[in-house]
């Protein structure tokens, strides 16, 4: 399966520049206030959390919570996201901690923090029950995992999109390229995110629960953020 990671590092590296920009644009947007709710609904009330966040990309998500007081440690399989995200992070004058490395098996101590958030990455895991496992033992006792996603596998490409969204730029040879690993890796996995429970019940998580309803609530406008897949957010307990 590793083959699939490469695939999917060389995509992401050929998107850095463009991903930034929206992502900035994200967090200059009111958009990041309903991003920050969403994290707010499940993060305990108190400051300082150490929160990694997996699949960081460039750093927004990070950048959300490490404005909120918290200490956040960002990790990321591409090397171009992450020298990007310590860009922002200097730009943004927002301190976090980024590293190359792989999602489904990061390198740190056993309870090390208090939460462990991503965005849109397990369903381009090839091994999603080895990384929940693993993400379980990142955590502290009582530990919360917030995971927003989507069962992208199993996505249409959209009929029609605002015409100022991001995806309107990419080129045909991106689009395909982003295609291609879809069909790599719905053979791997189960619908989504039925899937994600049963996983997270045999890795022995607790509190497991899924809300369908983010996605009316981050997208109900069709701005140039818009995701037309339904995601979800499941979250659960160590």
């Amino acid at each position: 399966m590793e083959y699939i990671k490469e695939k999917i590092v060389h995509y992401w590296s050929r998107r850095v520049e463009d991903f930034s920009h929206l992502r900035i644009q994200e967090l200059e947007s009111e958009k990041h206030l309903l991003w920050l709710s969403e994290l707010k609904r499940y993060l305990p009330d108190r400051k300082g959390l150490n929160i990694l966040d997996i699949g960081t990309g460039t750093g927004f998500l990070a950048f959300l919570l490490a404005a909120e007081g918290h200490r956040l440690t960002g990790i990321d399989l591409t090397e171009d996201m992450i020298q990007e995200a310590e860009r922002l992070s200097r730009v943004l004058e927002l301190p976090a901690r980024f590293y190359v490395m792989d999602g489904e098996n990061p390198d740190f101590p056993e309870g090390s923090f208090d939460a462990i958030i991503t965005r849109n990455l397990t369903w381009s895991l090839p091994h999603l029950d080895q990384a929940y496992a693993r993400w379980r033992q990142l955590l502290k006792p009582q530990g919360i995992l917030i995971n927003f996603d989507a069962d992208y596998c199993r996505e249409q490409p959209p009929q029609t999109l605002p015409q100022n969204h991001a995806h309107k730029d990419l080129s045909s040879s991106m689009l395909q390229e982003y295609e291609a690993i879809k069909d790599m890796i719905r053979p791997t996995q189960k619908p989504r995110p039925l899937w994600d429970r049963e996983l997270l019940e045999d890795a022995g998580y607790q509190n497991i629960a899924v809300d369908t309803g983010v996605w009316k609530r981050i997208y109900g406008q069709a701005d140039q953020f818009y995701n037309p897949t339904p995601i979800f957010t499941i979250t659960a307990t160590a």
